[in-house]
């Protein structure tokens, strides 16, 4: 019976996490702080370990070293509660097996642990001694860690962006609809960086409530307020020497708009509670689906923040807009589903290709991989069928037309007056509608020539 522990601060989470597992024939243990964990890592020889990635006064790439240290062959499989992949993929190339997002469903989960379990048979049996050979491999399929070179033109004009930005310390922001894999893009200008071999911190701003931003941000000591029962170090911390990114940070509120240009102006933060000040050198890349000049002139987003973030500017194109890189990306997403959930399918039906060429992707790269995953995982063949995708992906408005371009943009022209109806003819709400910025939307209704 394979020997698994669960390192989560969470006693209610981890224990119901504990209980599912024993159900399915694992033997359990669970730590509540990383310093336990530890003991029981040196008393025990266990076959996996299942941590979270933040716990309270403890860094969770120092503990994933901690774990490879006294055992390099026990997999690893670290659980992110926000938007941090980038931290993830760093764990992965420090000897991780993958990653899983919170919230994930039981069968995700136990998914991850069939496969990191295999894999660690897998590389017993080929190579005993070649105790790093996951790790190697990691860096070369993980697609965290590289964007997909696409052949549209969109994609040539990204790529040149981040080629011609990334090595600076200029600020980026990056726009783009909702799904175009933003934080992808903001990790290529980091890994083609002169701070590549420092820390790439990922934050969901829209995901901290305001109460406890700054002490997210900038940390705490101990004591400072109910509940900061352990020192803590803040964001901008974690990523002292190399980038920070921040997505969505139109959901800032003000108050914390005017800390968060504090701490880029002077370069120095305070944890609360504290009045030592402590000097910081990070890269601010931040990322947005809504229209911060608009949210300027309406006076919700501060004019000198937005200027300091915004040194130079990158916009993701949708899916549709380098539809040529379709075939690319699905190809790519179908690896990574593959590897995450320990499945061989080889690749799509000629009936599903011509699905995926017609269908609108209106939730981008983001419900292009969630498909193909999804399809994946329901696959039991060599390929997949239509009868592995949803419903709303082979039953869309386009196969009673026999002209692809024409059928698509019927679709499209139809959801912008829609939506421009919807809104009472304010572009601005029908581009929050239809998940675009405002930019885009214009360029539409130009592309369309709609006469609105």
């Amino acid at each position: 019976m394979p020997k698994l522990l669960i390192i989560e601060d969470d006693a209610a989470f981890c224990q119901m996490l504990q209980k599912f597992l024993i159900r399915n024939d694992y033997d359990v243990d669970v730590s509540f702080t990383a310093q336990d964990a530890k003991i029981k890592i040196k008393e025990t020889t266990y076959n996996l370990v299942l941590t979270d990635m933040r716990l309270p006064n403890y860094d969770g790439l120092q503990l994933l070293s901690d774990i490879k240290e006294v055992n390099p062959k026990t997999q690893v499989i670290v659980m992110t509660g926000y938007a941090e992949v980038g931290s993830a993929v760093e764990a992965m190339k420090k000897g991780a097996y993958d990653y899983i997002s919170k919230p994930f469903t039981p069968e995700e989960i136990l998914m991850q642990i069939k496969s990191a379990l295999s894999q660690e048979v897998k590389e017993q049996t080929i190579n005993p001694s070649k105790e790093n050979s996951k790790v190697e491999s990691t860096e070369v399929e993980s697609p965290e860690n590289k964007v997909v070179a696409g052949i549209s033109d969109a994609s040539k004009k990204l790529t040149e962006y981040i080629k011609l930005v990334a090595p600076t310390d200029m600020s980026v922001l990056i726009t783009g609809e909702s799904g175009t894999g933003k934080e992808v893009t903001a990790r290529a200008i980091h890994d083609n960086s002169k701070r590549k071999d420092h820390s790439f911190v990922a934050v969901d701003c829209g995901a901290i409530p305001k109460e406890i931003a700054t002490s997210e941000f900038f940390g705490h000591i101990k004591g400072s307020f109910t509940g900061a029962v352990e020192d803590k170090i803040g964001h901008f911390e974690a990523a002292n020497g190399g980038t920070l990114f921040l997505d969505e940070i139109g959901n800032l509120s003000y108050e914390n708009q005017i800390q968060l240009l504090r701490a880029l102006q002077e370069r120095k933060i305070k944890r609360v509670g504290s009045t030592k000040e402590i000097d910081v050198d990070v890269r601010i890349v931040t990322a947005t689906n809504e229209d911060l000049t608009e949210a300027v002139e309406k006076g919700n987003f501060r004019e000198d923040l937005f200027h300091r973030i915004n040194e130079f500017s990158v916009e993701i194109p949708s899916l549709e807009e380098r539809f040529e890189d379709l075939p690319l990306f699905a190809d790519f997403f179908l690896r990574k589903a593959n590897r995450s959930l320990g499945k061989k399918v080889e690749g799509f039906s000629e009936e599903v290709e011509e699905i995926f060429k017609q269908y609108h992707w209106p939730g981008n790269l983001r419900e292009l991989q969630n498909v193909i995953k999804r399809a994946v995982l329901l696959t039991n063949g060599d390929y997949v069928e239509k009868e592995a995708l949803p419903k709303e992906v082979h039953k869309s408005k386009v196969s009673s037309v026999k002209n692809d371009n024409f059928s698509k943009a019927d679709y499209e022209k139809e959801q912008i007056v829609r939506a421009l109806k919807q809104s009472n003819f304010n572009k601005s709400k029908a581009a929050k509608l239809l998940q675009i910025t405002r930019k885009t939307l214009y360029n539409k209704i130009n592309h369309y020539n709609l006469d609105l």
